[in-house]
């Protein structure tokens, strides 16, 4: 089975677009420029290229890349490649190569990072908001039910 994962870490060339779906969910879009710099051995010059990439993320990613990030940013993204085809009004045929994260990172290269933890949880404790699609996460500092560890232990 081909593995379609790619990393990336580049600079952020335009603000974050954070948009909603008529149902609801986050839709964040950004550009990246990722720049690749080497020595030209007959020269000795340095010589530079430039790649740009559109970005996508969804949801929860969507939401706090959008609180996070501005234009100029370097960080990192890790999803995977999808194409997407259209047709304009005139009939012409296009696509695009975009990049679906599944993770965004500051760069820490250059700069410092504070992270502020969200806490996901509903009021009533139960931890089922964000829209589903797996088990809750234990609070932080805390161990999940059976997870394998003493309670004077830390879990990592």
């Amino acid at each position: 089975m081909p593995d379609n994962t790619v990393t990336l870490v580049g600079n952020v060339t335009r603000d974050p677009e954070l948009r909603f779906t008529p149902s609801g969910a986050a839709k964040l879009t950004l550009g990246l420029a990722v720049n690749r710099r080497w020595q030209n051995r007959q020269s000795n010059e340095w010589e530079e290229q430039t790649s740009f990439f559109n970005i996508i993320a969804w949801r929860d990613l969507a939401e706090n890349a959008a609180e996070s990030i501005t234009k100029g940013t370097r960080i990192m993204v890790n999803g995977r490649l999808e194409q997407r085809s259209w047709e304009t009004e005139q009939g012409d045929k296009r696509s695009v190569v975009e990049v679906v994260a599944d993770e965004i990172a500051a760069s820490m290269r250059w700069a410092t990072v504070k992270v502020n933890r969200i806490d996901r949880r509903d009021a009533d404790g139960s931890g089922t908001s964000g829209g589903g699609g797996g088990a809750s996460r234990p609070v932080s500092n805390q161990p999940a039910s059976g997870g394998g560890y003493q309670q004077d232990e830390e879990p990592f």
